[in-house]
């Protein structure tokens, strides 16, 4: 499905920067400006710098002079308005309204239903999400030409958004419903010690303790079984047995170096 992110009239030009970054962290790729207060926005020194390594989405952006242009094959409009208004679309979370909308664009497609008005005849889906400037918010008029007003749930004592962030908040939801990211792979688990490694380890551990005066061999109560139930608790790796023994190795060496009475 076509996504397409259209911010309109923005007077800030690090606004800009900061949505192109938002979206390309999500893998958004088509952003269009609606008469934006610099005509060489997406040229500017600050929009630049707060794109941060999202040049590519810069110089693919469009700039046009009417909204009508920015929403050309797009099928399904999203407003991005916190304040509900008294007629015009319904309003609804980005997460529940996008679980609906891809319910409903799957059913198109397998043609039951009336929710084909998703899809545009002999033409792909395309989504897009309508930002207004930074201190007005959107027009009634373009609000209401919207499918739906999307609120991001906030703090009710203070719901403002700066409007990279209200980016970011959209393209990560959205990204999520389409499926989202694989989670990253994390450092391969060490190959864990068996009972004899962790038995080597505590005889030597026993050692250590005995030349350092901890553990009185006459009278060793239950600490050796209370570090045995410690490491077996903890499934140490084989590295960490080495590290072990290389700590119990230090400590016989401390031991033994202690003079004599």
């Amino acid at each position: 499905m076509r996504t397409r992110f259209v911010l309109i009239h923005t007077s800030h030009a690090g606004n800009v920067g900061a949505a192109a970054r938002a979206m390309k962290t999500m893998a958004f790729d088509d952003l269009v400006l609606v008469a934006p207060r610099w005509a060489n926005v997406l040229r500017r020194e600050e929009t630049i710098q707060r794109a941060s390594g999202a040049l590519d989405v810069l110089q693919s952006a469009r700039i046009v002079d009417t909204l009508d242009e920015a929403l050309e094959g797009m099928t399904h409009l999203c407003a991005t308005a916190m304040t509900p208004r008294d007629f015009g679309p319904p309003t609804r979370t980005p997460r529940a309204h996008f679980e609906e909308l891809l319910k409903r664009e799957h059913y198109a497609e397998a043609g039951q239903g009336v929710e084909a008005d998703l899809v545009s005849k002999g033409g792909e889906a395309g989504v897009a999400f309508l930002f207004g400037s930074e201190r007005f918010g959107m027009a009634n008029e373009d609000v209401y030409r919207c499918h739906v007003a999307l609120s991001i749930p906030t703090n009710p004592q203070f719901g403002s958004l700066n409007l990279g962030a209200a980016v970011q908040l959209i393209a990560y939801e959205w990204r999520q419903a389409l499926g989202g990211f694989a989670e990253p792979v994390g450092a391969p688990a060490g190959v864990r010690a068996d009972a004899a490694q962790v038995a080597g380890m505590l005889a030597h551990w026993q050692e250590a303790l005995v030349a350092i005066d901890f553990l009185d061999p006459a009278a060793p109560k239950k600490l050796m079984p209370r570090l045995n139930q410690l490491f077996n608790r903890a499934q140490p790796t084989l590295e960490e047995i080495h590290i072990l023994r290389g700590v119990a190795k230090a400590m016989l060496q401390a031991g033994r170096a202690q003079p004599l009475d």
